[in-house]
């Protein structure tokens, strides 16, 4: 048997699947939860994998950015 990873872009679409599972058709290995959401800070983590310096020079940038808007909140 062929294991394929499917992307489902349509709630149609998983009823299919579903009703497939169900006929003994296919075999659902891995049921991914979309609905629950991960933290951004969670899911970009480390995603740009800058060195000390680099960082140190991002966070200047980003709080000298932040200081030029102007919040009347």
């Amino acid at each position: 048997m062929d294991t394929i990873l499917l992307q489902i872009t349509n709630q149609k679409a998983y009823k299919l699947i579903e009703d497939l599972e169900a006929l003994n058709i296919v075999k659902v290995l891995k049921k991914n939860d979309t609905t629950a959401k991960n933290k951004l800070s969670q899911k970009f983590a480390g995603a740009l994998n800058l060195t000390d310096k680099q960082y140190q020079d991002f966070q200047y940038h980003v709080k000298e950015i932040r200081n030029e808007w102007e919040r009347d909140i």
